[in-house]
């Protein structure tokens, strides 16, 4: 039997396999395969697979697919094709991009995998709809984007200008790491030449102004792997890494005066993308001079997200990418999904208090808010672990928890807050790494919020109707735990111990008094 033949579903046995989508970016350098489940705001994915097979090499000088490449990618996509099928993802699509848009041949390579991939959609797009795919996919997990994306691929650049949710300029440019290493065959300063060349053709990257560059594509995302490497930063996460244009710019010269050696020293070093990365490094330096944003964000989402929200899930697009991700997560984890909304309305009582020193840390911002609710949602999702382990378990899995649109100072913040909560001390050495993502502001509210839960919790026992009749405010000089007339057993010692803990955080009186 052919190991890739199309597996027989009547063969399948066992429950209903939940709703899974398939796509296959089919690139210049690369191609990859991604399997998603479900219909979440942010995508689950539960597969994912590349392969370097630079389709896109010598195309410049040719004008064909690069041989050696077609090969393996048809070996390579009757794989992909096995897997999407056993899986049962449907839709499964292919999205072809620069190098087989450009190849004279790619028709017939398109014509090749449509006879060993039969019945699956194979879409060769132009440079406006791979713009527009990546737009959607930055905007997934960064709805209030506001400046330049840049896409970088084998074959092609994509620039993109968002504001208010939306796309407003996109331009392809044959400024992808392979194309740009054919065109100027090899030369460093050349490369430098093109690159000056074709940016100033982009009129409105000026917009990008004092606004954020958003790098999207695997030559970014590698430069970021190895600054973080570099930097010994605490979190190896790419998604929403995030640097200074000053950081950025300084790591460019860095890379594209590193030596090979030096750079696959580093812990991680993608060694295949090595020699892609001084031509990334070039485009990103001459963006950072073109654009002049205040800061870079590194994003994972970008294409493939983008066909997922479009062709799959559309319709969950409006919604709030971090309470959709708290939400889920207080499904999948916690005990009681009516608790949350009640923590919320109990910790109200903290919005207005000034931390201790900072008589002016009152009344919290927006986003405080909307950090507390998303602490609130995701408070419980620890109660299935092992009690030895909860606090360094949860602060684990909030910080590390994969295809999350959070930033690192949010998942830093969630993190310590839910550790708290679950009785962390503060010098224990897993909690290291959200010291160095807060400043001192942020890790005392993250503090102060999660003994504010660990006292909710002991109070109502994750049970929402034992919160009814007791609240948290405070007074002149005191914090005060309000209990209905019938609640006096509720003051037991481990109440007293929290309340007496959180009012020491807060620089206040402990009261309990009842109503």
């Amino acid at each position: 039997m052919d190991a890739f033949a199309r597996p027989d579903p009547a063969m399948s046995n066992g429950p209903p396999r939940p709703q899974r989508a398939a796509v296959v970016d089919l690139g210049s350098n690369s191609v990859r395969l991604v399997v998603f489940e479900g219909k979440a705001r942010n995508p689950v994915t539960i597969f994912n697979e590349k392969a370097v097979v630079r389709l896109g090499r010598g195309l410049e000088q040719t004008g064909k697919l690069n041989p050696d490449g077609l090969s393996q990618a048809f070996v390579l996509m009757r794989r992909f094709y096995a897997v999407a099928q056993s899986m049962g993802a449907d839709p499964f699509e292919v999205l072809a991009t620069a190098a087989v848009r450009d190849a004279s041949n790619g028709p017939e390579f398109v014509e090749e995998l449509r006879r060993i991939m039969p019945g699956v959609p194979i879409r060769i797009l132009s440079g406006e709809e791979e713009a527009d795919y990546s737009a959607t996919g930055v905007l997934c997990g960064l709805p209030d984007a506001d400046g330049v994306v840049a896409d970088i691929g084998g074959g092609s650049l994509e620039l993109i200008r968002l504001a208010d949710g939306r796309k407003h300029h996109a331009r392809t440019l044959k400024l992808g790491v392979i194309r740009l290493s054919d065109r100027a065959g090899g030369d460093l300063e050349k490369a430098r030449s093109l690159v000056e060349q074709d940016l100033t053709e982009v009129s409105w990257l000026k917009e990008g102004n004092g606004r954020t560059l958003y790098l999207v594509g695997g030559a970014f995302r590698a430069l970021a792997r190895l600054q973080i490497a570099r930097t010994f930063y605490p979190l190896n996460i790419v998604h929403q890494y995030e640097l200074r244009a000053d950081e950025a710019r300084e790591m460019t010269g860095w890379i594209i005066g590193a030596s090979k050696r030096a750079l696959e020293r580093l812990p991680g070093a993608p060694r295949k993308r090595l020699e892609d990365l001084p031509y990334a490094a070039i485009v990103l330096r001459r963006l950072l001079r073109k654009a002049a944003p205040e800061r870079v964000v590194f994003c994972v989402d970008g294409l493939r997200e983008g066909w997922f929200m479009r062709h799959v899930a559309p319709e969950v697009m409006s919604q709030d990418p971090l309470e959709a991700a708290s939400r889920d997560m207080a499904t999948r984890l916690g005990r009681n999904a009516d608790l949350p909304p009640a923590l919320i309305a109990w910790t109200e009582g903290l919005s207005e208090m000034a931390l201790p020193g900072h008589p002016t840390s009152g009344r919290e911002t927006p986003r405080q808010k909307r950090l507390r609710a998303s602490a609130c949602w995701m408070s419980d999702n620890g109660s299935f672990d092992h009690p030895e382990y909860r606090a360094e378990q949860t602060f684990l899995r909030v910080l590390r928890q994969p295809g999350m649109a959070f930033d690192h100072p949010t998942r830093a913040f969630l993190a310590l807050t839910l550790a708290m909560r679950y009785e962390a001390e503060l010098d224990q050495p897993f909690l290291q790494p959200a010291r160095r993502l807060l400043d001192n502001d942020w890790f005392r509210r993250a503090e102060i919020l999660g003994l504010a839960l660990r006292l909710a919790y002991t109070l109502c026992a994750g049970v929402p109707e034992l919160l009814e009749g007791t609240s948290l405010t405070t007074q002149p000089g005191r914090l005060v735990l309000r209990l209905a007339q019938d609640r006096g057993d509720f003051t037991g010692e481990s109440v007293v111990r929290r309340l007496d803990r959180l009012a020491q955080a807060v620089g206040l009186q402990p009261e309990i008094a009842t109503a």
